[in-house]
């Protein structure tokens, strides 16, 4: 029989046109499979871990990247511009005016939470991204920045601007018209870096001197990108589920209390959109509803709001409150954009984007064209 062939003649037998496999051939290829099964799972992780190894110390960074600042842990980062996957002082940026010696338009992008440079620039389907798409297309200066999203936001908001502060100092005849592009918790780290370029005086560690605040007058738009202004429901749920957790005092339950609250400072903050240091410093700040210090649009700015929507359309409780997936469409909308009070020359653009969740707000055609329009003066 077949079955009792050596393997040379079963493979010879095998080999021949029509001829079908034995059961010993078949049960030898699924021992075949089985055996190879880890290594190929193995292979795929180990190349997947290799493609995607740039976010392991951001993912770390966003979920405990405070307690590693405490440390002065190697592994906590520190904001820098970004470039070829690493750290650039402000002063080796090397921008230069056009040949004609005009400043040039100087776009700088904000991830979001856990997130890093490569958001921008590498990943889509079509290409690239927004980023060297857009320096292609406009000539204009695109710079990316990384920051440790575990810390506070008002503290990367404090960051930021004594780091644009740097670089308007450094470049005053390079920079012209200056944009800033963030994405969820990056919006809000550009707001807070507003709110403290436009105090009177200095206040906190971090933040530059009132007269040396000369990247404002450079700012014309500010993109908010998929951005939780009201705050995150994610985090919302988090917070209450410590809270009643801990209420109920048993030694589990204040195990699990304990583990949930061991998330990072810049998740907390997320729960109620936190922009400045007084708010989280407050006595009250871990209340169901703590303070807030309402920091509203910077005057002369062009505000652009994108809101993504898993659904088809935007008239729903479950828009509002599902949105992108991760970011309430209420919550991207922001009361404080929408204030029937706000001066009538203040200029706020709002668009919700249909069927886009919030990873791909980030490589979507629709976004960018809307982006580069702005940029380039189209309107």
């Amino acid at each position: 029989m077949t079955d009792d062939l050596p393997t040379s003649d079963a493979n010879a037998a095998n080999s021949q046109p029509g001829k079908q496999p034995s059961r010993w051939q078949r049960a030898a290829a699924v021992v075949g499979r089985a055996a190879a099964a880890p290594f190929n799972a193995a292979d795929y992780l180990y190349r997947t871990g290799q493609a995607n190894r740039h976010f392991t110390l951001p993912i770390l960074n966003g979920a405990f990247g405070d307690q590693l600042a405490e440390r002065n842990d190697r592994r906590a980062i520190q904001m820098s511009f970004r470039r070829h996957a690493a750290d650039v002082p402000v002063t080796s940026l090397g921008l230069q005016p056009t040949p004609d010696g005009r400043p040039r338009k100087t776009v700088v992008f904000l991830h979001g939470l856990m997130g890093d440079e490569v958001i921008w620039q590498a990943g889509s389907p079509d290409g690239l991204r927004y980023g060297p798409r857009l320096q292609q297309d406009t000539g204009a200066n695109c710079l990316y920045l990384r920051y440790n999203t575990g810390l506070h936001i008002s503290e990367n908001g404090q960051r930021l601007h004594a780091l644009l502060t740097e670089l308007l100092t450094t470049f005053p005849h390079a920079i012209g018209d200056l944009t800033l592009v963030g994405h969820s918790m990056g919006g809000l780290v550009i707001r807070s870096a507003g709110y403290y370029a436009s105090r009177p005086a200095a206040s906190g560690s971090g933040t530059a001197p009132a007269e040396t605040n000369s990247w404002l007058p450079h700012l014309r738009h500010v993109f908010l990108i998929g951005v939780p202004n009201d705050g995150s429901f994610l985090e919302q749920n988090s917070h209450f589920t410590s809270v009643v957790l801990r209420k109920i005092n048993l030694r589990p339950t204040r195990f699990i209390s304990g583990l949930i609250d061991k998330r990072s400072n810049g998740i907390k903050d997320l729960r109620h959109a936190i922009l400045v240091d007084e708010d989280w410093q407050d006595p009250h700040a871990n209340d169901l509803f703590p303070p807030r210090t309402l920091v509203p649009p910077l005057p002369g700015v062009r505000y652009h709001v994108l809101v993504g929507s898993l659904l088809k359309s935007a008239n729903s409780a479950l828009h509002d409150y599902f949105g992108d997936g991760l970011v309430g469409a209420g919550s991207a909308l922001g009361r404080v954009f929408g204030d029937p009070g706000l001066p009538p020359e203040q200029q706020i653009s709002t668009r919700i984007f249909p069927k886009l969740h919030h990873g791909t707000l980030l490589s979507n055609p629709e976004v960018y064209q809307y982006l580069q329009n702005q940029v380039t003066g189209d309107r």
